[in-house]
């Protein structure tokens, strides 16, 4: 496997969430909610993605999901994270 240069990973360290705000598939958390993801491009079309999730107040001990993102060409990016106030829906196409 070709590894790239560091210069390809980007690191996003999230805090200050509130208790109004939904993570994966409803889990549970408080104001003490941390997420740190992990963005590494393994090559042209191909990205990995780890998102650790870290909440003492909630949990035991930090969990990680883990995605493989693919480069799909000539279509549009769209958001799917901000759920609050979210009036695109309606005009989104497709299944």
């Amino acid at each position: 496997m070709n590894r790239l240069p560091w210069k390809s990973r980007l690191v996003v360290d999230t805090g200050g969430f509130n208790d109004q705000v939904w993570i994966w598939s409803g889990h549970p958390h408080t104001q003490a909610l941390r997420t740190v993801e992990r963005f590494r491009r393994r090559d042209f079309g191909h990205m990995d993605l780890a998102i650790t999730i870290d909440d003492p107040q909630t949990y035991t001990k930090p969990w990680t999901l883990r995605f493989d993102v693919q480069l799909v060409p000539d279509s549009e990016l769209l958001e799917s994270i901000c759920n609050e106030n979210n009036t695109n829906v309606p005009h989104l196409i497709g299944k």
